[in-house]
């Protein structure tokens, strides 16, 4: 079944601000709260059909490329949609921390995605490559396996909270939901670390740098977004680690323009080539080739090597244009004087 447009699922128009968005989608939220639906299929696939559409429009990235490719576009950068509630109530803490309806401390969260951008050189996008990157990222402390407690020692559920990471005002004459805010003792986690890691002084993580290998796919180009699974942010609570989403920024050649999977040469030509025609030989992503001039060639006359350009993931390839750019001798010489003033009495 296909997917119905996103915009429609939350109910907004294509140009809705972030602000209307996020409104719509905790609108929504509260509607299809799985909390509020128990054992209601319908209202479950609901609420994770409205999650998919809100984590698409409420990141600039993957709304662009929604809007240019739908879906591909999307898949594109990874995203394949929520597998679970408990990854949506994570994912989205900062919304759904707002809510209360009893439920108790949420589960593994998975770890925060990270960005990087790598220029690259334009014949490593063109026939790809392998990059080295520098990242700096949170993991898993080794001593603790993440629990932020002493080895032996094990964290406890906050009595400020009760183990829920919020806490609440108000009550059911105030409406469907209480007032929660964030439980300032356990800072939302819901629990306590009496005796704290030494190495991560209880946060479950520490930061390393590490040194990963990025595969540049032949035919990639300025936006393209390469996902490495899993090496992103450490999780919390045993949760995943995140993704890292490396974008490429391609450098421009000296003598090549890129358009689709086309190359575009610009060829310097004499006035006497152009006028005689002959062949000239013409530089292509692979070397050189020979490309036949006819008599009478004009300036901005374009020709087409085929099969010179770039191949993409699909195998497609593109062609070279070579566009004429005739060139007019700044000085002559007196006997070229000559030539030309007799060749012009001849017209």
């Amino acid at each position: 079944m296909a997917e119905r447009d996103y915009y429609e699922v939350l109910g907004v128009s294509k140009d809705a601000t972030p602000d209307e968005i996020k409104k719509a989608y905790r609108k929504l939220a509260m509607k299809y709260h799985p909390d509020k639906n128990p054992g209601n299929k319908e209202a479950e696939d609901k609420f994770k059909e409205i999650s998919n559409a809100y984590e698409v429009l409420s990141d600039s990235e993957k709304r662009n490329a929604y809007d240019q490719r739908g879906m591909d576009g999307v898949h594109d950068m990874g995203f394949e949609g929520f597998t679970s509630n408990d990854d949506i109530f994570s994912h989205f803490a900062d919304i759904f921390g707002d809510f209360s309806f009893g439920r108790t401390e949420t589960g593994p969260e998975r770890g925060a995605d990270l960005r990087y951008s790598l220029t690259i050189p334009f014949m490593d996008a063109v026939f790809g490559s392998e990059k080295k990157i520098q990242i700096q990222r949170s993991e898993k402390c080794e001593i603790c396996h993440g629990t932020g407690a002493k080895p032996g020692t094990n964290p406890i559920a906050c009595p400020e909270c009760g183990g829920r990471g919020v806490v609440s005002q108000g009550g059911r004459e105030s409406g469907f939901f209480n007032v929660a805010t964030t439980c300032r003792r356990c800072g939302g986690t819901g629990r306590i670390v009496a005796n704290p890691c030494a190495k991560c002084s209880g946060n479950g993580v520490i930061m390393k740098t590490r040194i990963l290998t990025v595969r540049i796919p032949s035919g990639s180009n300025t936006g393209t977004v390469l996902r490495l699974s899993g090496q992103g942010e450490a999780g919390m609570k045993g949760g995943p680690a995140g993704d890292l989403y490396v974008v490429l920024q391609v450098q421009p050649h000296p003598m090549f323009e890129r358009k689709g999977n086309d190359i575009i040469y610009n060829l310097p030509l004499k006035y006497t080539q152009a006028a005689l025609g002959g062949e000239v030989k013409v530089p292509t992503l692979k070397g050189s080739a020979m490309l036949k001039i006819p008599h009478g060639t004009q300036s901005n006359q374009t020709f087409r090597l085929r099969g010179q350009g770039i191949t993409d993931a699909s195998g497609k390839t593109g062609d070279q244009l070579v566009k004429v750019n005739i060139t007019i001798p700044k000085s002559l010489s007196q006997r070229e004087e000559e030539l030309l003033k007799e060749l012009d009495g001849l017209s």
